[in-house]
């Protein structure tokens, strides 16, 4: 069954890839922009490192809903810890501290605790989503922003550690 520790374990792999790619991006690309209106590499390591703190406020109070005014209340907060991420140790920090706490938190949910629904207002869709789902969600939202930094190694001229590894695997089954 795939329960709290295999979520947890998964996290941790995801996490640990995302610092990989945070460390093998040089300081000095840390404000590359890829475009214009869209977040520097600083600004997306910072956003994977913030962003779980809201579930696991969200879960380890249980609260039974969200709505807009519940991410309103945390938008300043949110937004002033970002920034306050601005160089390449801070965010390698935050994102090894941060991927912790997430992970530790989540192995220790119950499967009751997992199954629980939380509702979510309109026009949110869908109108409820089970604790799991929601921790589930921290990892695909971490993955889409891993992809974004994936394709800005590229476009910085880095070949992405998942890359080299896999080409290191083929070249060594062909000897």
């Amino acid at each position: 069954m795939y329960g709290a520790k295999e979520l947890a374990q998964s996290f941790r792999t995801v996490r640990k890839n995302t610092i990989q790619v945070a460390e093998d991006i040089p300081a000095d690309q840390y404000d590359f922009q890829a475009a214009p209106g869209v977040k520097t590499v600083a600004q997306i390591l910072a956003h994977i490192a913030v962003s779980p703190a809201w579930q696991i406020e969200a879960h380890t109070q249980r609260i039974p809903g969200v709505d807009f005014a519940y991410f309103g209340a945390r938008a300043p907060k949110v937004a002033a810890d970002e920034k306050a991420l601005a160089a390449k140790n801070q965010i390698v920090e935050a994102l090894e501290r941060g991927g912790e706490e997430f992970a530790s938190m989540v192995e220790k949910l119950t499967p009751d605790v997992l199954a629980e629904s939380v509702a979510f207002a309109p026009p949110m869709q869908p109108s409820q989503k089970s604790r799991f789902e929601m921790l589930l969600g921290v990892k695909e939202h971490e993955m889409h922003h891993r992809a974004q930094l994936m394709l800005i190694q590229r476009l910085i001229g880095i070949v992405p550690h998942l890359t080299r590894r896999r080409d290191a695997a083929i070249a060594a089954s062909r000897s």
